[in-house]
């Protein structure tokens, strides 16, 4: 190595060093005011017949977060799960019953760069820090992953296979590593290596599905409740034009995949329909922010965060009369 090629990486490292130190400092200033509001405890050990599927949307997961703790809450525990991207982070906390724990761990941790930064990408090579989120040395309660892994309860998180560019629905105790094909699951395209599972590589599933509720219809569940991330109005606009000639050189060996991520908006708003056409029929019952959702994927107003995730609380204990009545739960 040269003098000046030592000197370069010296000063880089002495940056990113003083990079996590301003962060570090930074975090205790900047954790949501109400975190200590954010309800706790443990959910029953009763379940409900159904299926729960959830939509994807990066820190917009915290307003599903806010309505499952809401559903724990009000002891609507469905037997099967399935989520994509976001979503699925949401539904581990959701399996093994830890009310407020992903709400905690969201709000506690948007500002460390173990979680969301530099430091996360360098350990991760994405924006989020999986290794983090699963681990130990997260600074919530612990997961519980017995509970989580018991048999009794259905999760499925849903990924896509880049080859193919189909939905690929992994699913507990029929996956060797569940939390892999989570990460996967939300493994955002253009910014992040794909996952490797068994040999194939996946990215997020909302690259081929943004709410997962025909998985269920599918599978012929009489009962499908779907929680969105977006106010029901919502439609997506076309893609950035700026961002095609990106994702056309970093996938230029994959054109299909390129297709499906620049076809992604109108495939959201098919969904969309499809999904109002089988609430208009009765077919599914779906809770969607009762406000205009203006968190962005990667939002910095922590307060906003924490007024998501107090909003989908909020829907979530309003609507719970009508979804346990929908469910059949006396």
């Amino acid at each position: 190595m040269g003098k000046l090629q030592k000197v370069a990486l010296t000063g880089a490292l002495a940056t990113a060093a003083a990079t996590v130190a301003y962060y570090e400092k930074k975090i205790k200033h900047r954790s949501y005011s109400g975190i200590e509001d954010i309800p706790e405890g443990r959910a029953s050990r009763n379940i409900t017949e159904g299926c729960l599927a959830v939509e994807g949307g990066s820190l917009r997961g915290l307003y599903a977060s806010g309505v499952l703790d809401a559903f724990m809450l009000n002891d609507i525990n469905l037997r099967t799960y399935i989520g994509v991207s976001a979503g699925a982070m949401c539904g581990f906390s959701y399996i093994s019953g830890q009310i407020g724990r992903t709400a905690r761990f969201n709000l506690s941790n948007r500002f460390n760069q173990q979680y969301i930064g530099l430091l996360a990408y360098a350990e991760n090579l994405s924006p989020f820090g999986f290794k983090y989120a699963f681990s130990d040395r997260s600074n919530v309660e612990k997961f519980d992953m017995d509970r989580f892994m018991e048999e009794d309860r259905r999760y499925i998180a849903v990924a896509t296979d880049i080859d193919s560019v189909e939905p690929v629905y992994f699913e507990k105790g029929h996956t060797e590593d569940i939390f892999m094909a989570i990460r996967a699951s939300a493994t955002l395209p253009t910014v992040s290596r794909p996952v490797t599972i068994d040999g194939h590589k996946y990215l997020d599933g909302g690259v081929t599905v943004n709410i997962p509720y025909r998985w269920p219809v599918d599978q012929d569940f009489e009962k499908i409740v779907v929680v969105r991330t977006r106010e029901p109005s919502f439609r997506k606009v076309n893609a950035d034009a700026a961002l095609v000639p990106v994702m056309e050189q970093i996938y230029k060996s994959r054109p299909r995949l390129v297709e499906a991520l620049k076809d992604e908006s109108d495939r959201y708003n098919r969904e969309v329909e499809e999904l109002n056409a089988l609430q208009e029929e009765g077919r599914v019952y779906v809770i969607a922010p009762s406000e205009h959702v203006t968190v962005t994927r990667m939002e910095n107003d922590i307060e906003k965060i924490g007024s998501l995730y107090l909003l989908g609380l909020s829907d979530g204990f309003k609507q719970a009369d009508a979804v346990k009545e929908y469910l059949g739960i006396r």
